[in-house]
Formats: structure tokens, sequence, C-alpha cells
């Protein structure tokens, strides 16, 4: 069970690849938060660019993997199982710390035993599009919650939902369910997020532990990312059969996106939104058949396009 006074069983651990422009600020943001005895552990898919060299300048806990081992549930167990920590605080290179409180903010709720996981509040960059700010204040609301497998009929996938952005999971919680799944194209947040549900923990939503973090996607890249998550759902197709299916939830975004666009007066943008929630239906659906697609079709299709190296070799 996490103690609050014994603040030297946290690890803060960041997956990186070429993050030179990102590293310096996130670093120095941690550096000041008001949590100070910690493990930063970086582990590096062997970077072009400085990255290595700026994060030894924070840490002696810098591992450096081959490009190609890189795999998003693989590379995060592997810290896992490397951190000295019982609480372990994932953030991606591209996320950023609000204020000097975030850490402290999202730990403090593993003095509930039955937590297993939590995660953070996601506020947008400045300079993101609409979509992507709708994005982060339907996902992230202001009011913070804790949800178990009694909230499934209510809330469905919702339930199991995560953010390897910004999360911090209890690292017995992790061991139970044998920690992240390996060879996923994405997804191992909400892998880890149903097992640990099913496995009797509770998830927690902090909102008061807040990063920036907001990405503005083309239309075409809505596409590959949506067909990426069908392919995620027709891999593990267990968690739609224990937790239900996507779709109510993306009615209910899509519904909730249209009348954000129109509080912000950007009417001129229903034609994108037509056409950008389209393809991400499309696309999802093109996921969860990738099996009829030929291999070249697939490729394009995916925005993780490596993953499909190791996997379909001899799919013509």
């Amino acid at each position: 069970m996490y103690i609050k006074n014994d603040i030297n069983k946290i690890s803060i651990i960041i997956p990186t690849y070429n993050a030179q422009r990102y590293l310096p600020k996130l670093l120095d943001s941690i550096k000041t938060q008001s949590i100070k005895n910690y493990e930063l552990l970086i582990i590096d898919s062997s970077s072009s660019d400085k990255t290595v060299e700026i994060a030894k300048e924070y840490t002696e806990n810098v591992i450096v993997i081959p490009q190609s081992e890189f795999d998003h549930g693989g590379t995060r167990a592997k810290a896992a199982q490397i951190a000295s920590g019982e609480i372990l605080v994932y953030l991606t290179q591209d996320a950023l710390p609000c204020d000097d409180y975030t850490i402290e903010s999202i730990i403090k709720v593993f003095e509930d035993e039955k937590i297993g996981a939590a995660y953070g509040r996601q506020l947008s960059y400045d300079d993101t599009n609409l979509f992507g700010k709708h994005l982060r204040e339907f996902n992230y609301s202001k009011n913070s919650y804790i949800r178990d497998k009694s909230d499934i009929k209510q809330f469905g996938l919702k339930t199991a939902f995560l953010s390897d952005s910004f999360a911090a999971y209890r690292k017995s919680a992790l061991q139970d369910i044998g920690l992240f799944k390996s060879d996923l194209i994405l997804g191992e947040d909400t892998y880890a997020g149903a097992k640990m549900i099913l496995d009797g923990y509770s998830l927690a939503y902090v909102s008061e532990a807040q990063v920036y973090h907001s990405h503005s996607y083309t239309v075409w890249q809505e596409f590959k990312r949506y067909f990426d998550i069908g392919v995620f759902h027709k891999y593990e197709d267990w968690i739609l059969e224990r937790f239900g299916k996507a779709e109510g939830e993306g009615k209910r975004y899509i519904k909730s996106e249209v009348k954000y666009l129109l509080k912000n007066k950007s009417w001129y943008l229903l034609p994108e939104w037509f056409v950008r929630n389209g393809m991400k239906y499309l696309g999802y659906k093109l996921g969860q058949k990738y099996e009829k697609l030929p291999k070249w079709m697939i490729k394009r299709m995916s925005m993780h396009h490596r993953w499909w190296d190791k996997k379909i070799d001899s799919k013509k």
C-alpha cells in the first residue's frame, strides 16, 4: 500500500525519441515539482538528435534501446521492471506539467489502496486547432472521479479509460495484470485499465493534476489514428465484449463537437467536421476488418505503419 510520506517510492518514466525540442522544458518542469525525492527514468529509442545528451544532464537513469525494439506496451513494461518506485508516473515527451504540484496531485490518490492507476487532466496548447481543443475538453473534465467494475453498465468502455501521456500506476497492480502487454499497435493504457478494472482495482481521474498535451491532427491523420484503434479493438476483442462497443461514445462525441464549434462561432468548420468524423468512422471500421485488406493498403492507412512489418510480412 502507498504510504503518504514515503515519497522515495516514486519513479517518473519518460519514453523518448528525437525529443530534443521538448525535453529541456519538460525536465526543467519536473525539477521544480513540489515532490523532490523521486527517481527519473528516461528510456530512449536511439534518437538521432541530442535527446540522450540532454537527458543525461538531468538523470543518470537513461536507457537506450534500438529503435526497432520500441513497443508501446513493451517499452513501458521494460521501464516498469527497471524502476524502483512503487508508484510509476508515465509522461510522454510532448506533455508538460501545468504547475509545480502536478506530480504531487496525481500520487495522492494512491493513499486509497484500491486504486490501481490514475490519470490527470490534459489541457490543450494555445496553438491547437478547435478539433484538438474539443477532444481535450470532452475527455478531461473539471470533475475528478473514481470508477470500478460496478460502473461498466453506466459508462461502458469509458470505465477503463486511461491516457499514457500522463498517468500513474501502482507497480504491484501492474504486476498483477502482467504489466503492459507487448506487441500492441496502440492502446496499452486502455488494455491495462481494462485488466485492472476486471481484476477488482479502481481507476481514478485526478483533474487537479494537469499537463499541457494536445495535437492538431489533419483529417488524414485522424483517419490513420482511428484505423489503428480499430485494429487494436480487433486484436483485443475481449475489451468490447466486456465493456461494450465504442460507437455509443462516438455518437456522444460528435454531437458534443458540433455544439463546441457553434459555441466558438466556427460554423464554417462544419463541412470539415462532417468529413473529419466520416473519415474517423471509416478508418475505425476498416481497421476492424484489416485482415481483408492488402498489406500495402494497410501500411498506408496506419499511423504506426512500421508495426506492420513484423505482423504481416507474409501477407500479400
